[in-house]
């Protein structure tokens, strides 16, 4: 899967811009505050409908004009594709060579994305929530059935949590709440069980690419710990019973709290190198061996998936890393995955690069 062009139109720094990049390395060098992470921003919103850096989606619409807009032209392997983003104060729409999608989730997934920015390095040490996202991101964009449960899960969720705050210590209706129950243990059953499965997957390919980072001296593993108790056996109907029998008992708690506290959105995912809880006492370089590791296991999973590599974005994450795990990363795409990477200086990537790399000069919105 490659990028061969992008236009932008009144996004962010850049009024006007139309860029056709190399099948492999492409790097987007300047200073800080130039706009080279809004180039590799943009790229990731093209595929996501999102950004990973913003919920307020006006931020993206350039100061002072009413929209924005984004088109890239895809390779995949077995065809050619334009993609189409517009963005105003309203809202956004999405086009298919030229044909406007009606649900995201028939535009997501048509242009794979991996992101890999310095915040990804908390990934192991930050909060739960990174986590989660982490995994909507990964597997919103492979698997359109996945987007699809989790948007009515969070629909309902939403609508729970508002009845559960309007109703307060006034007379309960248990029956709205019994269908609302039913609802989201729906749903949620399917995100539960396909994320368990989505992370199976991750870890096989995380071990083998840990082993080589480590010398095969350690040993990564992952633990999906979800609120609701499962086995690695149970069926989407077994889940959606235990889901519903254990947000019964918690119905109390629910009521007095004002808010649903157990479900997909409370779920945590867990790692442990040697059966050692990284996120505890992990040292900071095991830390972000796990997490590249993690990250470079996400293009395998693609891969595998899609039968083909996605697109890597690398956000000024290189200079982040010790030598070993910068010449682990290169070794990894090198000729095989056409990467887009960011940085202010080329003095500690030109000794450990074998590919001839497109280098774009970003000068305040600008390239030179």
């Amino acid at each position: 899967m490659k990028l061969t062009r992008l236009s932008l139109e009144n996004y962010r720094n850049y009024h006007e811009l139309d860029l056709n990049f190399s099948q492999s390395l492409n790097i987007f060098l300047g200073e800080n505050a130039q706009g080279k992470t809004n180039l590799l921003e943009s790229i990731y919103v093209l595929a996501m409908t999102r950004s990973h850096r913003t919920n307020q989606e006006k931020e993206i619409i350039q100061w002072g004009k009413d929209y924005a807009r984004i088109s890239g032209e895809i390779e995949k392997k077995n065809s050619q594709l334009i993609l189409e983003m517009s963005i105003t104060p309203n809202g956004k729409k999405t086009k298919i060579n030229h044909l406007e999608q009606r649900k995201l989730s028939d535009y997501v997934g048509k242009l794979n994305v991996v992101l890999f920015a310095p915040e990804d390095l908390s990934l192991i040490k930050g909060s739960p929530q990174l986590r989660r996202r982490f995994i909507d991101m990964e597997l919103g964009q492979i698997d359109p059935l996945y987007l699809y449960y989790l948007t009515v899960y969070q629909k309902v969720l939403k609508q729970r949590n508002r009845y559960l705050k309007k109703t307060g210590n006034n007379k309960v209706d248990f029956t709205y709440l019994e269908i609302l129950t039913e609802q989201l243990a729906s749903s949620g059953s399917h995100v539960i069980y396909l994320r368990h499965q989505f992370l199976q997957k991750l870890e096989k390919w995380a071990q083998i690419i840990h082993g080589k980072v480590t010398g095969h001296n350690e040993k990564l593993s992952m633990r999906y710990v979800p609120t609701i108790d499962i086995t690695p056996d149970m069926s989407v109907e077994n889940i959606k019973e235990a889901f519903i029998e254990k947000m019964e008992k918690n119905l109390k708690r629910d009521l007095l709290s004002q808010s649903t506290s157990l479900g997909p959105h409370r779920d945590e995912l867990m790692f442990f190198i040697d059966e050692k809880n990284v996120q505890s006492f992990g040292s900071q370089g095991q830390q972000r061996t796990t997490a590249l590791s993690v990250k470079l296991a996400e293009l395998e999973l693609v891969r595998e998936e899609i039968g083909e590599y996605p697109i890597l974005l690398l956000d000024d994450v290189m200079s982040e890393l010790d030598d070993d795990r910068q010449i682990h990363l290169l070794e990894t795409i090198d000729g095989k995955i056409q990467t887009f990477l960011s940085t202010t200086t080329l003095t500690h990537l030109s000794h450990k690069m074998t590919t001839t790399p497109e280098i774009f000069n970003v000068v305040n919105g600008k390239i030179k």
